[in-house]
């Protein structure tokens, strides 16, 4: 036997010849797919349009595994959000308590400066709305921006047998607001002798 005959009847040579048949045989058959004309700008077009919807149909599937991802996060934390909502506003609410209780305060010693300054307008003003403050703090009525004095003074006549201090201050209030009436120094020391009266029942 001669090294040719060797060499064409071997067997990794009749598995090359077979690999390379199934490969020509392939190629053949997908041959057949090619677009008849010779023009492949036309191939080309299809291609990028293709390439387009898949571009496009990408981002439309991460939009809605974005949503989708979006929605399962609020249904797993939705609970501890409205939780850490609550407690906010319970802080907000306990810190505007502390506003009001030191804006009483704040209205006291403000009036007390328009008295040194002789501004006995502000300062009764500020008396006025000291009162507020304290009878809102001491919840015995609660403040209310549609409330008008006369509504003040028929709500406290239900609760309160000495009206004449309540009186003096919101009487006084309603004449340098309504009446333009020009306090006196008189006047801020009569709201400011009510006021004390008040505070210390």
């Amino acid at each position: 036997m001669s090294a040719s005959e060797f060499e064409t009847n071997s067997l990794g040579w009749q598995f090359y010849l077979f690999q390379k048949r199934v490969g020509e045989s392939i190629e053949y058959f997908l041959s057949r797919f090619d677009p008849p004309t010779p023009d492949k700008s036309q191939g080309l077009r299809f291609s990028q349009w293709f390439l387009n919807l898949l571009n496009f149909l990408f981002w439309v599937a991460v939009s809605f595994f974005a949503l989708w991802l979006m929605w399962r996060l609020w249904k797993e934390f939705n609970p501890y959000l409205y939780a850490w909502l609550n407690e906010a506003q319970s802080n907000d609410i306990r810190s505007q308590k502390n506003e009001q209780q030191i804006s009483a305060a704040a209205l006291l010693s403000q009036s007390q400066e328009f008295y040194r300054q002789g501004k006995y307008r502000d300062a009764c003003k500020c008396l006025y709305l000291a009162l507020l403050q304290f009878l809102h703090e001491k919840n015995t009525l609660p403040h209310k921006k549609s409330r008008t004095d006369g509504e003040y003074l028929q709500i406290l006549r239900l609760s309160n047998s000495s009206m004449q201090p309540y009186e003096t201050l919101i009487t006084t209030h309603e004449q340098i607001c309504f009446d333009e009436m020009e306090a006196a120094q008189v006047n801020y020391e009569q709201c400011r002798e009510a006021y004390k009266e008040i505070t210390q029942e």
